[in-house]
């Protein structure tokens, strides 16, 4: 069984964010940093190179793969924000729909830049995925 790559790396999450060289792509991952940490009470934490996340679940596959990963968190990607955690639970349809402009990944949301959806609805999206994966997996 493979190990997952991305694990708590110990490195500053605020660090990162200030070295990413798009100024709107920084000032986004200010933003949601601040958003995320609002919502769901807990601190960054850098896992792997590139992905901040809040709060951590163990998960464990039927295949016996299992390991910690994120309950939620993103990615400030050269091309666009990557959002993770988001699409779990029974309203992300609904309000997906309500979002704005972005595209959606086999897990993960993809948006180009925060000015492009309604930050009300992400707030709501960040909240019930956090929820649910704190609620229908052991917390770590």
């Amino acid at each position: 069984m493979t190990e997952s790559a991305s694990h708590p790396t110990g490195a500053d999450p605020l660090e990162f964010v200030a070295a990413v060289s798009h100024p709107v792509r920084r000032k986004d991952a200010e933003i949601l940093v601040e958003l995320m940490t609002d919502v769901t009470g807990q601190p960054p934490t850098m896992w792997g190179p590139t992905i901040i996340g809040f709060g951590s679940y163990h998960y464990r596959y039927d295949s016996g793969r299992e390991g910690d990963a994120a309950a939620v968190g993103f990615s400030p990607r050269k091309a666009n924000l990557v959002l993770y955690g988001l699409t779990e639970g029974s309203e992300y349809g609904f309000l997906l729909k309500q979002l704005g402009k972005h595209k959606r990944g086999s897990s993960c949301l993809y948006i180009n830049k925060l000015a492009d959806i309604d930050l009300k609805i992400l707030e709501q999206l960040i909240r019930n995925g956090y929820e649910h994966t704190t609620s229908h997996h052991d917390v770590v």
